[in-house]
């Protein structure tokens, strides 16, 4: 059923510097590092000063572990992979953490961000994490946190039920466009029973253990922590949430819980990675904080989302007069001589436009490319093959674009990775809230270049527009 969004005021108010002093003070005892696996490169918007390795090896995760910080990134990019990548993924992962904790005698804590609207390779990556760490150590998993709030883009949490903003509407997110996803579909939107589906009736609703919004706004910290430290089985914790002051509230029993010796995995969306790594709030950055240096040439805008909100971000930024559009037809991609030229003129396009100041937005079809029922991993190689076609644009380019901004998840993250050719960002902060910017590494193709990751599902109609005003200035 839906909400009005008036709702979520309708909960009593904590006293917010208490809670900060007990937070702080709980995190001053919590001496493990924090790795975040993110399965796109969009879970770093609520961060800043943070280190993002696009790799896994074992000298870029001792590198995350000598770091000052009590938190890193690695950036996964596991959405775009196939149920049996992100097994071998995860697995290298765990094993590689292993290797590097033991050496550094360092206790550690995974969090594995997934997606505020619950699509992703859940509970498959969560579950190999546990099997690899289980087998190559003495660290037994009691239990799995899932807490998919995050502000930012409207993902709120109440009477367990996960719901998704669409302006004064909360909707169900089982109700949503996300839940239709082909790859990651699901049909619950109360997330015990999302787990009970997802699990294929492994993990059951009636045995989770939810953390009330009643809970937390008492302050009922000791109990919280009490109900923590009797999970066992590597059962669900589901936590409700609908603001920052909830996560902030439920991190102090977890915390509590943990120092008691319990050990657990988390699958959440970008707000607990803050709480638990301590980052403090940070302004919106400024075009000076993000273009230093002018180059004279036009910036590029790259969009390879397809969710209802990114086309409407998109035709929000044709109302800018000075934007060159280009629309790539990946539908070609069943073409594969087609294709290729397609990108060619699509390349040879954009850089020519580029060197003469013009900033240009490059946009797939909007029309998803259905190839009917049962096709999903067909469907998603064939994704896989377009994002490499689009992340060729920025491979192939000769010259260093003002700024660049990539729309969506795996484009982004493909953008960042091959096509800048990161291997480890620094999160400068946010340009719009939940739109994140990585300062490139000296490694990149562009080092120092301010690059915008835009999440495909993030952000009001007008933010797409805002944020290439913002750059263009």
């Amino acid at each position: 059923m839906k909400e009005k969004i008036e709702i979520l005021d309708t909960f009593p108010k904590v006293e917010t510097q208490a809670v900060n002093e007990l937070l702080e003070k709980a995190l001053k005892s919590l001496n493990k590092k924090i790795i975040v696996l993110d399965d796109d490169p969009t879970g770093v918007q609520t961060v800043h000063d943070i280190s993002v390795f696009t790799d896994w090896t074992v000298e870029s995760i001792e590198q995350g572990f000598n770091e000052d910080r009590s938190m890193f990134f690695i950036l996964t990019n596991s959405r775009g992979f196939t149920a049996e990548e992100t097994e071998n993924a995860h697995r290298e992962i765990a094993e590689n953490i292993l290797k590097v904790a033991k050496r550094l005698n360092c206790e550690f804590i995974i969090i594995s961000r997934g997606d505020s609207t619950l699509r992703g390779h859940y509970p498959l990556e969560t579950k190999i994490l546990k099997e690899t760490i289980e087998s190559g150590s003495e660290l037994k998993m009691d239990g799995e946190v899932i807490l998919p709030f995050f502000k930012e883009g409207g993902r709120f949490t109440l009477n367990n039920i996960h719901y998704v903003q669409y302006g004064e509407e909360l909707v169900p997110a089982g109700e949503t466009e996300f839940a239709k996803d082909r790859t990651f579909g699901y049909t619950k939107s109360h997330l015990g029973e999302w787990i009970e589906e997802k699990s294929n009736g492994e993990f059951l609703a009636e045995n989770t253990l939810y953390i009330t919004l009643e809970q937390l706004r008492s302050m009922k910290v000791g109990e919280i922590a009490e109900q923590l430290i009797q999970v066992n089985g590597f059962n669900k914790v589901v936590v409700n949430a609908v603001d920052e002051i909830d996560v902030k509230t439920f991190t102090i029993a977890l915390v509590q819980a943990m120092n008691a010796g319990k050990n657990f995995l988390f699958r959440s969306a970008a707000a607990l990675p803050k709480v638990l790594g301590g980052v403090s709030d940070k302004p919106l950055l400024t075009k000076e904080e993000l273009v230093q240096e002018d180059t004279g040439n036009g910036g590029l805008i790259i969009i390879g989302s397809h969710v209802k909100k990114t086309t409407e971000q998109l035709e929000e930024l044709k109302k800018l007069r000075d934007i060159q559009f280009i629309e790539f037809n990946s539908h070609l991609v069943l073409q594969p001589e087609e294709f290729n030229k397609e990108v060619n003129r699509v390349i040879e396009t954009t850089e020519s436009l580029i060197r003469s100041g013009k900033t240009v937005a490059v946009y797939t079809r909007r029309e998803r490319l259905d190839l009917g029922e049962d096709k999903k991993e067909e469907e998603l190689k064939l994704s896989v093959a377009i994002s490499d076609a689009v992340t060729s644009i920025v491979t192939r380019l000769q010259v260093r674009p003002n700024f660049l901004v990539a729309k969506g998840g795996i484009t982004s993250s493909d953008v960042g990775t091959k096509g800048l050719q990161v291997k480890r960002a620094t999160v400068a902060g946010q340009i719009r809230p939940g739109i994140p910017v990585w300062r490139t590494g000296a490694e990149s193709k562009y080092p120092g270049m301010s690059y915008v990751i835009f999440p495909g599902n993030v952000g009001t109609k007008d933010d797409l527009k805002t944020v290439v005003e913002i750059l263009s200035k």
